[in-house]
């Protein structure tokens, strides 16, 4: 008996699963207390090797659920102190590294007979996405809000280094041979305003730490997905694909935000191809978890936007990426010329998978990670506490079993607007959601031309931390208050029509947002640089803190500080708050400035945003790091 028919005839619980699973689908009503219930929200997945087991991280619920496959039930819990993020094994499996994202990062580590926690390591801020290295001797962690990976000895459980990435480290895999180390960075780190604004692929030689990075296609973003392909040629990477410089519009054929794998060489270290995972009239939003079957035949992506996953047949992909000149395609009767004639052209093909990859919906909403044991993809489900049972094999008609994770847990209104606003049901063919241009309500560091002040003066996309206590919002302060920013989301930007009790949702998510410390806080505390950029912030002599008073840093006004660019129609501009400032570059409203330091030095040559040009590199350097502390 074969491992795939073992998993479908001693899995009773999720076959009659169907009916507890109307729970998860089911909304509450909005007047329960926000702390009540006890969600779990599954984010990431790890199969021990011999299949029999799936541990699951569970964000919410501080906690690793061991999933049985062979019972179709949750056998244990661990908890743990602080929000896991990811998993691996070491290759005896007798260990499960578990990063926790806390400021202070650490890694935890499960005996797998036992259950048990028996060690700790340290790691960075925001530790996720962990990878062994084959030999087990080494444990690699993203850091990612401190823009760095920690390589940690497993025997003497200390960090032996930190290597600088790019911009907020989400995922990464290592190969075969533990020679490179594929590091996936979650946002752009450049200008928003130049031509070519991209996030990048880092690649880490882990004998000699030395860094390269893989540029992705230009407006990508949005990199939660990576993985390597079991004999070690290719490195996948999901991601978003906007296309910023056209303004918004409309939405048909992906206009604004489309949602890709790239296929990298990861012997050479260079992007083959990146293809789309849309379809010509339908979306496949926020594309997150990424994972190969055993042979690397498949390649598996999840879309936490349209709730999807998508199974792409390697052999069938690889061949149609090197069948240039492109041959004309025969579906049924009709034959049709591809429309992709060169490698040039397969970014913007919306039918280039046609027949390469099949579509299919899940149980539940969220799926943010998946994990494959022999002919079945398991994919927990962040917002409905699920997961979902995927028959992989081509020729079964019902291919989803949908597995609950815990009991049921209403909904409260915070939580259906963080369903919302990640949700990209809202969007018209389901392009994107509020999340694809706002990716944990924070700013994606593009540039967008919204219609809401007009088409040709692009502004960088904001964070939405206290959007809701520091009206008017946007650049230009066109709109009066966050709620109808909102509304006019909806409206001018999913092209949606949605009921007002959404919208009220979505506020409540947004009003409940808490900023992220700072990762340059020292114990809970300003260091003594920034005590001293303190003091100049606030003092006459420079003057920032009149246009930026405590506790939000806005006085909530409109300023000409000399910022205008050449395709803004006015030079008066919203003055922003700066609470949580160090993660939400590049700066400015058409984001010109790389660095808080740019801010206040070449993009303020004449002194009208704080009189900085007088001060010391010392007193500069205290003031940015003041900034940062925010």
């Amino acid at each position: 008996m074969g491992m795939g028919e073992h998993i479908v005839k001693r899995n009773p619980y999720c076959e009659g699963a169907l009916v507890a699973l109307v729970f998860l689908l089911a909304m509450a009503s909005d007047g329960l207390a926000q702390d009540g219930p006890a969600y779990r929200s599954p984010q990431a997945i790890v199969a021990s090797p011999d299949g029999a087991r799936l541990y699951i991280a569970e964000g919410d619920a501080n906690a690793v659920a061991v999933w049985d496959v062979a019972q179709g039930v949750v056998s244990a819990t661990i908890p743990l102190e602080a929000e896991p993020t990811g998993l691996a094994f070491s290759p005896d499996a007798a260990r499960l590294y578990v990063t926790c994202a806390a400021p202070a990062g650490s890694v935890a580590v499960i005996d797998t007979a036992s259950h048990a926690v028996v060690d700790t390591l340290p790691a960075g801020y925001g530790a996720r996405g962990p990878v062994i290295s084959p030999e087990g001797g080494r444990l690699y962690v993203c850091n990612r809000f401190t823009n760095d990976v920690s390589f940690l000895d497993t025997a003497t459980k200390q960090e032996i280094a930190r290597v600088p990435v790019n911009r907020e480290p989400f995922a990464a895999a290592v190969t075969p041979d533990g020679a490179r180390l594929y590091v996936a960075n979650l946002l752009p780190a450049g200008r928003a305003d130049a031509d070519f604004c991209a996030a990048s692929i880092s690649v880490i030689d882990t004998t000699s730490r030395e860094v390269h990075d893989v540029p992705l296609p230009n407006g990508s973003g949005g990199v939660r997905g990576l993985c390597i392909s079991p004999d070690g040629r290719y490195v996948y990477a999901a991601h978003i694909l906007a296309r910023f410089h056209m303004p918004t519009t409309q939405l048909e054929r992906g206009w604004m935000n489309t949602n890709a794998l790239s296929v990298i060489d990861a012997v050479e270290g260079r992007r083959i191809n990146t293809v789309l995972l849309d379809d010509v009239d339908l979306g496949a939003a926020n594309p997150w978890g990424v994972a190969c079957n055993a042979d690397g035949g498949l390649v598996c992506v999840t879309h936490a936007g349209s709730h999807e996953l998508s199974v792409i047949d390697v052999p069938a992909l690889i061949a149609k990426l090197n069948a240039f000149p492109a041959v004309e395609e025969k579906i049924g009767p009709v034959t049709y010329p591809p429309a992709s004639k060169s490698p040039e052209d397969v970014p913007n093909d919306l039918s280039f998978l046609v027949g390469v990859r099949r579509r299919i919906p899940l149980a539940g909403h969220g799926p943010r990670a998946v994990a494959i044991v022999g002919d079945f993809a398991y994919v927990p489900e962040y917002f409905t506490d699920s997961m979902s049972q995927v028959d992989l094999r081509p020729d079964v008609r019902r291919p989803v079993t949908p597995c609950p994770l815990g009991p049921e847990q209403p909904m409260t209104s915070v939580r259906k607007g963080h369903l919302f606003f990640n949700d990209a049901r809202f969007c018209f063919q389901h392009w994107q959601s509020c999340a694809s241009c706002h990716p944990d309500a924070r700013a994606d560091g593009l540039n967008w031309d919204l219609l809401n002040d007009g088409i040709g003066n692009p502004k960088n996309a904001k964070s939405m931390l206290l959007s809701h206590e520091t009206p008017p919002v946007m650049s230009l302060g066109v709109r009066d208050k966050a709620e109808t920013a909102v509304r006019a989301g909806i409206k001018y930007i999913q092209f949606a029509v949605r009921p007002e009790e959404d919208a009220q949702a979505i506020d409540e998510y947004l009003k409940g947002l808490k900023p992220v410390p700072s990762p340059w806080i020292v114990e809970g505390a300003l260091s003594a640089e920034a005590q001293r950029g303190r003091e100049l912030f606030f003092s006459t002599v420079v003057g920032c803190g009149a246009c930026h008073p405590e506790p939000l840093y806005t006085d909530l006004q409109m300023h000409d500080v000399g910022t205008q660019g050449a395709l803004d129609r006015q030079a008066d501009f919203d003055t922003p708050q700066l609470v949580e400032i160090w993660r939400t570059a590049p700066y400015l409203h058409d984001g010109r400035a790389v660095t808080l330091m740019e801010v206040l030095t070449t993009a303020n040559t004449d002194d009208r945003h704080g009189r900085t040009s007088h001060l010391t590199d010392e007193e500069r350097h205290d003031l940015e790091v003041f900034l940062r502390s925010l």
